[in-house]
């Protein structure tokens, strides 16, 4: 009878043996705990893949970096959802992706089940720079910059810039409710993107734009 050979990384701080794992596994089993709306616990997740805790740590580092990755996976995955079937272009059709985006991530059963746990935890990796915030930027930058060949949107900022100013203001409207409001306040936060996405009016020296939109205004001395 032959017998299985067992590869180094089975062997490598295996608890369980026999079982193929890694980081992309152990992101995988955490996903879907995620998606079922369970808890994600770093000890029940090496016992099923068969390793020691810390070659879990190894893999995906802390739980919180652990779940900071799988956030940034569904993140990417809801934004793929979002722009299907979306047509236009330039910034109606940017508009139109960001409303479906954020309509689904805050509607998300996943998302309601982990922040009804976790609030404070979630704000921390949803808000501040990391994994998360890195993917929508990434993924925005190139929906802005496929609009620009297109010479469908003239902003006077850079892709990676205009798109890191998006992500922020979504996400401070979108998740007001846990930041102290009463509710997501995403027709606010595409208003404010509506004004980013104009293009920038050209002025004349000396001149400033005029808050109601009309003729730039001179610029008082010394300003």
């Amino acid at each position: 009878m032959n017998r299985v050979r067992r590869t180094p990384v089975e062997d490598d701080g295996g608890a369980g043996g026999g079982r193929a794992a890694g980081p992309a596994a152990a992101v995988a089993a955490a996903t879907a705990h995620y998606l079922r709306g369970e808890p994600i616990d770093m000890s029940a997740l090496a016992a099923e893949l068969g390793v020691g805790r810390a070659t879990l740590y190894r893999w995906v580092g802390s739980r919180e970096q652990l779940l900071g990755t799988v956030l940034a996976d569904m993140t990417e995955r809801t934004y793929r959802v979002a722009i299907r079937g979306v047509r236009g272009t330039g910034p109606q059709r940017l508009l139109a992706i960001l409303d479906r985006f954020m309509h689904q991530v805050v509607d998300a059963a996943p998302l309601k089940a982990f922040t009804e746990r976790e609030p404070r935890l979630f704000v921390r990796l949803a808000t501040m720079p990391g994994p998360i915030e890195e993917r929508a930027i990434a993924l925005l930058t190139r929906e802005l910059q496929r609009e620009i060949d297109r010479g469908t949107v003239d902003v006077p900022l850079s892709t990676g810039t205009l798109a890191q100013a998006i992500v922020r203001i979504s996400d401070s409207f979108m998740y007001a409710h846990y930041l102290g409001g009463s509710r997501p306040e995403i027709e606010t936060a595409l208003e404010v993107i509506e004004l980013l996405l104009r293009p920038a009016a050209p002025y004349g020296p000396g001149e400033r734009p005029r808050a109601d939109g009309g003729p730039a205004a001179p610029r008082p001395p010394g300003s």
